[in-house]
């Protein structure tokens, strides 16, 4: 009994041995893993290193970007150059800095529209003809793309007595002032706030005939047509303010658009004469007057001038067929003035119709040799003269 009991007792221990074996098994490798914990740490401070690295590089990269755009924002370290940039009506913002950026001005579109977001830049940017260059910020940029920007490119047009208002209309687009399209919409619609154009009704662009004043402007290119067409209203209405007073009224025999209408008239029939010894201008002046107060004299009040069917036929030399032509223009069909001016007369031919000379001539015709009218007061020495001059080549 006493060996099976140490027997047993030597059977209980065997597991015992084997467990203590197997706690220091599991104990040895906490000895081992020492080493592991040494690599950690060298681990750690390779990283530590790397992530300095990477945020010293990260800084550089980001220090450099940002003076590059620093640059461009602040019109810095560019090539100098210049650009002319085109804005019209119908021009998108994003347009404009797609030009922009074609044209050299600025690199990156998306700060310059970043910037454009912060200082509300599309508002300020008005249509025009603009002369930029690479020294200019963005702050720059926008403020001269402005209404009132002084890098607006101008164009000093003449507008020469006697233009009809549709060839000025026409000279003012190819000088690139503003378009033929917008000048007709804005003289037929946009109600300009002078007294003597009252009586003109508004949606025919025909209206403002007569009253664009000749004289040589300074506009801007892409300028507001409005502001275009009320520079020559100015102009006439500080020319003939001395003269309304006598135009105006219930008493008048002319009004001041019957003076306007026979000045554009005179100006378009005038050879140019006008000095001491002969005034063309005042002869004419004469000759319409007589036909319109004589309706009993051989003219039976028709002013038969050239000039109306000119202004009907769409600038052709006038013909026999042109007489035929049924408008209130015509002064050959119709008695009396025409419907309204038929050119924008100058201050000469304004002047000879508010002054006619005093004479009893009804006819005139241009002798060819020497540039000048020859004035007759019947019908029948009118005529001798149109046919010496024909025979002669005239």
């Amino acid at each position: 009994m006493a060996e099976e009991h140490r027997a047993a007792s030597r059977g209980q221990s065997q597991p015992r041995r084997e467990q203590a074996g197997a706690q220091r098994g599991q104990s040895q490798p906490a000895h081992r893993r020492k080493p592991a914990r040494r690599r950690s740490t060298a681990a750690r401070v390779a990283g530590a290193f790397l992530y300095v690295l990477l945020v010293i590089g990260a800084s550089g990269v980001l220090a450099t970007v940002g003076w590059v755009w620093a640059c461009d924002l602040l019109g810095l370290n560019k090539e100098a150059a210049s650009a002319e940039i085109i804005i019209d009506d119908n021009t998108e913002f994003s347009s404009v800095v797609d030009t922009l950026e074609e044209k050299g001005l600025i690199q990156y579109k998306f700060l310059f529209k970043l910037y454009a977001w912060f200082s509300h830049a599309e508002d300020k940017i008005a249509p025009g003809t603009y002369e930029l260059n690479t020294e200019m910020d963005y702050h720059a940029l926008v403020s001269s793309m402005g209404s009132s920007s002084s890098t607006r490119k101008t164009a000093d047009v003449t507008i020469k007595e006697g233009l009809t208002i549709d060839q000025v209309f026409e000279l003012l687009d190819d000088r690139g002032v503003t378009s033929v399209d917008k000048l007709r919409d804005m003289a037929a619609n946009y109600d300009y706030a002078f007294d003597w154009l009252r009586e003109r009704p508004l949606g025919d662009y025909h209206r403002l005939e007569g009253y664009l004043f000749p004289d040589t402007y300074t506009f801007e290119l892409g300028e507001n047509p409005k502001y275009v067409i009320n520079k020559m209203l100015v102009n006439f209405d500080a020319k003939m303010d001395e003269y309304m007073a006598q135009y105006t009224g219930e008493d008048i025999q002319y009004s001041l658009h019957d003076i306007v209408t026979i000045a554009s008239m005179i100006e378009k029939e005038t050879d140019g004469t006008n000095n001491d010894e002969r005034n063309d201008y005042r002869s004419i002046a004469s000759v319409i007057y007589n036909r319109l107060e004589n309706p009993a004299a051989e003219t039976v009040g028709y002013l038969q001038i050239d000039a109306t069917l000119v202004y009907l036929n769409g600038g052709k030399v006038p013909t026999v067929a042109d007489r035929a032509i049924d408008s209130p223009y015509n002064t050959y069909l119709y008695k009396g003035l025409p419907a309204g001016p038929i050119s924008n007369p100058g201050m000469t031919s304004l002047l000879a119709a508010m002054n006619p000379a005093d004479t009893n001539y009804y006819y005139y015709v241009l002798n060819p040799e020497t540039k000048q009218h020859e004035y007759s007061r019947t019908y029948a020495e009118h005529e001798a003269l149109v046919q010496r001059y024909q025979g002669n080549g005239g």
